[in-house]
């Protein structure tokens, strides 16, 4: 690429991903990323999927394990964050804007020691807690880390 396609970072944003539903989290970072923001998402693993738990590690499990070629690919992650910097980028358009988006997303298992002081945007509509509040039926969800721990994987914090 040649520098007429890099475009200027207007500013870095930090989001705190706890209790926020994947894809409307997703969404909003993607939006953010092609407006030319820095995005660094911390507890990645605290993201939810919703839906009953066994249909979606079912879902997931096929996306993982089933599909596929061993030495093709697809070749979907394991681990919470990426699996979330994963679906962002099926939001972001397939052309070089999207890769340039991309490279501004950071997603991180916990908190980093060097974002522990900064200040977190929290989106409320993408919030589990504000759909459960509204909502007069019952709302199934799982949270990433419990997805990543049906496929083996062990975080270590």
């Amino acid at each position: 690429m040649s520098s007429k396609y890099k475009t200027p970072t207007i500013g870095v944003i930090y989001v705190d991903g706890k209790d926020h539903v994947l894809g409307r989290l997703s969404s909003h970072v993607a939006k953010l990323a092609l407006e030319g923001y820095e995005i660094h998402i911390i507890n990645s693993e605290k993201v939810v999927i919703t839906g009953k738990k066994d249909t979606v590690l079912e879902y997931w499990r096929h996306k993982i394990l089933e599909r596929g070629d061993w030495y093709k690919g697809p070749f979907y992650p394991k681990r919470p964050d990426l699996i979330l910097r994963r679906v962002i980028r099926g939001m972001l358009p397939k052309n070089w804007r999207g890769k340039i988006a991309l490279k501004r997303v950071k997603c991180y298992i916990g908190v980093p020691k060097e974002l522990e002081n900064k200040e977190f945007v929290v989106f409320k509509d993408a919030l589990i807690t504000e759909k459960l509040k509204n909502s007069k039926r019952k709302i199934w969800y799982i949270y990433l880390e419990d997805l990543a721990k049906y496929f083996g994987l062990i975080i270590n914090k």
